[in-house]
């Protein structure tokens, strides 16, 4: 049987795929190929960005409450195909369905903020700030604007981004990762189906090609990326380098600190989910305990015990609690972490490598599976200090005091999220108010920001000054206008030349 061709979207319906390079794309739970994606150059990346060109100025003169319809109808829609998404999301990405629904229900909070346009795009207004002169500031949509998304959220992150440049009057071009394309397409078809004008919403399929012939294409005028923060810095040098508005949210490696005083018991559930929820492939995994004082003599024995009971299993099953590692690669290089961390001496309590794939489920032989992993006695120096694994691999480091912990989360390079667990008002309070780190949970392991507050890192976490979503995310997809207005009946006579001032 033929694989599934996966083409790109290209104003407003299926383009191409037939005579292009291909990838093929494999469902991580059984190994299997399901299907083969488009891999678009330069030629089909114009092709998409002359349909969001040609599209833009009819979108940018709708009204936003005009907008803001579509995007309701969209979101209407999202309900209704809730479960079409998250099943996509589990064939192609591997994480549970549970896991998958919550994505979609990020995603959608994202739209429900959106939707709320009008009153975003509302400017200030200053009568008399001179005399007989008027002062008011708009934003106005930029133009063609795009996004670069990971595999990890193939529905939510690029729901982090549309929504709102489409609702700020922008048209976009959309290239996913090749490793799940196929929700990026059904979200494209709900948009059709809500009334989105053709050409104001593009996906182009593709890997490394599709992604530079974005950022050197002229009529391209700003970019989102998340990633890796290698290519992070490379894409915001390279869009800035190229004229464009540059948004690249790069790598994580993110701490939870348990206080003496934390609930041991809620610090265990807390950390066994936020480590190995969607195989700790997020970057807001906890990918480090830092545990204060005596508690990790209380905590660890606890962690080992929950990790070796991890529910890993396929997708689909309701009892699973995790399931594969997205591709072959990606596994290995996990393994080959857990390798580093042995070598260098740290206590590898429970060896995900050593995971039995037949547990998974019939027919998961060749998926690429791997056991939750636990090391303790972890010290800075080590790779699995250093490195983002993107697995389900938690370190234990031990420190005397809340300072030390505090010094230690500030050595890394990320600053991504962190998360303290304490019942301490005082340290939760002094916690959050210094640890330098952008979004930081108190007894919260993954402190997601909600639609309306944005999403965004520290240091080598966020390349660019706006966060995602949000208010930063408008003021990220539009640029103020500031207009100053007198008529003639209140203009004096004659020639000025200073500098005009208040009178």
């Amino acid at each position: 049987m033929t694989p599934t061709l996966i083409p790109h979207w290209i104003d407003g319906r299926r383009h191409g795929g037939h005579g292009e390079r291909h990838q093929p794309v494999t469902n991580p739970a059984t190994g299997a190929v399901s299907g083969q994606v488009a891999l678009a150059d330069h030629a089909v990346v114009d092709a998409a960005v002359q349909a969001a060109t040609a599209a833009w100025p009819a979108w940018a003169d709708t009204p936003p409450l005009r907008r803001a319809r579509v995007l309701f109808r969209f979101l209407e829609l999202l309900h209704r195909h809730h479960d079409e998404l998250a099943r996509a999301i589990t064939a192609e990405h591997g994480k549970v369905l549970a896991d998958a629904h919550g994505e979609v229900t990020r995603g959608i909070e994202i739209v429900e903020f959106a939707c709320g346009i009008p009153q975003l795009l509302k400017g200030d207004y200053t009568e008399q700030v001179s005399s007989g002169i008027d002062n008011w500031t708009l934003r106005q949509p930029l133009g063609v604007v795009a996004g670069i998304t990971p595999f990890n959220f193939p529905a939510m992150v690029p729901m982090w981004m549309f929504p709102l440049a489409l609702a700020c009057g922008n048209t976009f071009v959309l290239k996913p990762s090749p490793l799940d394309p196929t929700p990026p397409l059904l979200l494209a078809e709900l948009l059709r189906e809500a009334g989105l004008p053709d050409g104001v919403f593009n996906v182009v399929q593709g890997d490394h090609v599709a992604v530079q012939a974005l950022l050197e294409h002229p009529q391209v005028a700003a970019l989102s990326f998340v990633g890796s923060t290698a290519v992070a810095r490379h894409i915001h040098a390279s869009g800035a380098a190229h004229g464009k508005r540059v948004q690249a949210l790069g790598g994580a490696k993110n701490h939870m600190v348990v206080m003496p005083d934390a609930d041991l018991d809620q610090a265990v559930d807390a950390l066994i989910g936020a480590a190995f929820g969607s195989a700790g492939e997020r970057c807001m995994a906890i990918s480090v305990a830092v545990l204060v004082g005596d508690v990790g003599e209380r905590i660890v024995p606890a962690l080992v015990e929950r990790t070796r009971a991890l529910k890993v299993r396929q997708g689909l099953d309701p009892e699973a609690e995790m399931g594969p590692i997205v591709t072959a690669a990606a596994r290995q290089r996990i393994a080959d972490l857990i390798e580093a961390g042995v070598a260098e001496g740290a206590q590898l309590l429970v060896d995900g490598r050593t995971f039995d794939a037949r547990q998974a489920g019939p027919g998961c032989e060749a998926g690429f599976w791997l056991g939750g992993t636990l090391f303790d006695h972890v010290q800075p120096h080590m790779r699995i200090w250093q490195e983002e694994i993107f697995g389900p691999v938690l370190a234990c480091v031990r420190v005397p005091t809340l300072g030390d912990a505090v010094e230690l989360i500030h050595r890394h390079s990320y600053a991504n999220g962190v998360a303290c667990f304490t019942r301490d008002g005082h340290t939760a309070r002094e916690f959050a108010r210094r640890i330098q780190v952008g979004m930081v949970g108190i007894n919260v392991p993954i402190p997601v920001p909600m639609a309306w507050h944005g999403f965004g890192g520290w240091k080598a976490s966020l390349f660019g000054d706006l966060h995602v979503y949000g208010e930063e995310g408008v003021r990220f997809y539009t640029r103020q206008k500031s207009v100053m207005q007198r008529w003639p009946q209140s203009t004096p006579k004659g020639a000025s030349f200073v500098m005009p001032t208040a009178h």
